[in-house]
């Protein structure tokens, strides 16, 4: 009896898991469960309920009481399970949003009209729908579906009875109404976690160091804002140096790019009214229309009790963000002092300010961790700089003169009706002006990396000289790129220099193109050049570059189509 009761759960979980659970993978108590699976068990079970629904009706035919055609109402559910079932088992990542769960109960009205009405055995499948609506999408869709199936359940009982069994409606669809909005307030609790710590898990990993502290910074309040569903994210915050920078992000659906702007005490006191260490919730007269309505609310840190705040300060500040309610935390800095606020024009609720503030708890102790390290790193690096351009100077650019040197003694000769005057006149003019930018270079390298306009600069007189010395011609387009930082930008150039070496090492074009643009939050690079008549490029991988962009957190492809040969590389913005 044992062994048929295992070989019975086995062939139950082959069936009822999804393809892709079926390899070996990490199992017991504490392993993940996976959207997918998780999808896949609310199929799996709408099917079971159905098929069970379907044998219930044949067992006991005398709950029928619209005629043979019945059947094919509990035949017709059964079959829509099993092709929602196939659909999901062999189609990854198959759509699973609420209608589906509003398509249920209009089945289940029909079932509950067509098996007596007020007497149905059928009228706890509601419950079904409401809970998978619920711990999947949350209160809002759960809440809406009790509301549709109250109402499914008293249209079918009206049809069926009239007015004669109202009693027992108004029981059935009160006893729905009450749990459903329970099923409902509980699974909106479990989404809302969810998120939550997802956004959390996020905020503690945050972005890549190497490229500073304020790409962390916008990426952070890039987060909050998606997070919230909220229109503007503004940072007020003090450096180590005392001065003060404004940052301010909006949403992404608005197209507008993070902006960075310094500020003086003055400008920024109004922000700061609310007092060090305060988290606040503030909604106006004119957002009274929200849950709640209007408010001016703060709790101290270490304190759960809230408290009016002075409404002036807070409606001068709504007036600053040009906002009618918003949420704000003090910074948690060890040096100087800071405020965070998110604007929205959705509810917002004491728990959206109280987890906001436990956001910036969680990551500005990083930040500031990131900063230090960014400080040390750029101290030391500023050392070897000096130390590199002293070399450079040295062992580089002192045999470039001493070659220019030996070249103009050469020219001099020669003479001027010598037939090599002219190449040696065109390699003394080369050495000179490469002897110009190597000097260039070591100053600019000796105080500091490039910036953005700098490394566009610096791109476009290496390829002036890939032109002059392989007569390779070579576009650059940059109108599309993001504001790339200091510490990617000597990163983007050797990856440019690199790929564009190869081309003029490796093959025979004579043009290529490179296009610095922004592709979905990510800085694109595309090296492009143009493939030999009737020979079709060999598929290969630059291993240097492949390095470089693997160590960035990016990834590169190699298509070798279209006539052409194109490397895509997109690295984290």
């Amino acid at each position: 009896m044992r062994w048929l009761l295992n070989r019975a759960s086995s062939l139950s979980y082959s069936f009822f898991s999804p393809l892709s659970s079926r390899t070996p993978a990490v199992s017991g108590p504490g392993a993940p469960v996976t959207v997918g699976a998780e999808a896949w068990m609310v199929f799996g079970m709408r099917m079971l309920l159905s098929i069970s629904a379907l044998l219930t009706l044949y067992i006991d035919a005398s709950i029928v009481m619209a005629g043979a055609w019945s059947w094919l109402i509990f035949a017709a559910y059964m079959l829509h399970s099993l092709v929602l079932l196939c659909v999901a088992r062999f189609r990854a990542g198959f759509w699973h949003g609420p209608v589906v769960y509003w398509v249920d109960i209009g089945w289940y009205g029909l079932m509950v009209y067509v098996s007596g009405g007020v007497p149905s055995p059928f009228f706890t499948l509601f419950f079904f729908a409401i809970l998978a609506a619920s711990f999947r999408h949350g209160f809002e869709a759960g809440s809406r579906l009790t509301l549709g199936a109250a109402a499914v359940v008293t249209t079918a009982v009206l049809v069926a009875h009239g007015f004669a069994a109202v009693h027992m409606l108004l029981l059935r669809a009160t006893f729905l109404l009450a749990l459903g909005y329970m099923i409902a307030f509980w699974g909106g609790l479990l989404v809302d976690q969810r998120r939550r710590l997802a956004l959390l898990r996020d905020v503690s990993r945050l972005s890549n160091p190497r490229f500073g502290v304020q790409h962390t910074l916008d990426s952070l309040m890039g987060k909050i804002l998606r997070f919230y569903g909220g229109t503007t994210c503004v940072l007020v915050m003090q450096d180590s140096g005392g001065r003060w920078m404004f940052n301010t992000a909006h949403h992404p659906r608005s197209g507008r790019s993070v902006s960075h702007n310094w500020a003086d005490e003055i400008q920024v006191a109004p922000l700061l009214e609310l007092g060090a260490g305060t988290t606040a919730l503030y909604r106006s007269s004119s957002a009274a229309r929200l849950p709640g309505g209007g408010c001016a609310l703060g709790v101290e840190a270490g304190s759960n009790g809230w408290r009016e705040i002075d409404a002036e300060a807070c409606a001068r500040i709504a007036d600053l963000l040009d906002t009618d309610a918003f949420i704000s935390a003090a910074l948690p800095l060890r040096k100087g002092a800071g405020r965070i606020f998110v604007t929205a024009a959705a509810a917002l609720r004491r728990s959206d300010a109280t987890f906001l503030n436990h956001i910036v708890q969680q990551a500005f102790p990083v930040i500031e961790t990131i900063n230090l390290l960014d400080r040390l790193a750029s101290d030391a690096a500023f050392r070897e700089r000096q130390t590199i351009a002293r070399d450079l100077h040295d062992s580089t650019i002192q045999p470039y003169i001493g070659l220019r040197h030996a070249v103009a003694a050469i020219r001099s000769r020669a003479g001027d009706d010598n037939p090599l005057t002219a190449d040696l006149d065109r390699l003394l003019a080369m050495s000179t002006d490469v002897i110009g930018d190597m000097r260039e270079f070591a100053q600019r390298f000796k105080n500091g990396r490039q910036q953005e306009p700098e490394l566009l600069i610096a791109l476009r007189r290496q390829l002036g000289q890939i032109r002059s010395f392989y007569d390779v011609d070579v576009t650059l387009d940059a109108a599309r790129a993001p504001v790339i930082h200091d510490r990617m930008a000597a990163e983007v150039f050797q990856i440019v220099a690199e790929g564009i070496s190869n081309i003029c090492k490796h093959t025979r074009a004579r043009s290529a193109r490179v296009e610095l643009a922004e592709d979905d939050g990510q800085l694109a690079i595309d090296i492009a050049n143009p493939s030999e008549e009737g020979v079709a490029p060999a598929p290969f991988m630059p291993k240097s570059i492949a390095g470089r962009v693997r160590a960035l957190g990016g990834t590169l492809a190699v298509d070798t189509a279209d006539g052409r040969t194109l490397l895509r590389i997109r690295v984290p913005a």
